[in-house]
């Protein structure tokens, strides 16, 4: 009864550091880009694997949705992005 996944709080399946994520990144020049990172992962380690992909550099993305602009230094966890979320990707 108490080892089913719903009962063991932090320590389920889906809680910690190793849940693995896909963000969509969304130029809208045409350009749709499909990042797997770990929800633990900042926005600039976010950024950086995206430059992997792109070929452009991690200083020149702004990532954001709607008129949140996201920060480089906080998680993905703490802006509540989640598995298959699209974001806007924008060059500066």
């Amino acid at each position: 009864f108490f080892s089913c996944p719903r009962y063991l709080g932090d320590q389920g399946p889906d809680k910690g550091e190793g849940k693995m994520i896909e963000v969509i990144c969304n130029d809208r020049l045409g350009k749709k880009v499909r990042v797997k990172c770990n929800a633990d992962d900042t926005i600039g380690d976010l950024k950086k694997l995206i430059a992997a992909q792109t070929g452009t550099r991690a200083e020149k993305i702004r990532l954001q949705k709607w008129y949140n602009i996201y920060k480089d230094h906080i998680t993905l966890e703490d802006y509540e992005i989640k598995d298959g979320m699209g974001l806007e990707l924008y060059y500066n």
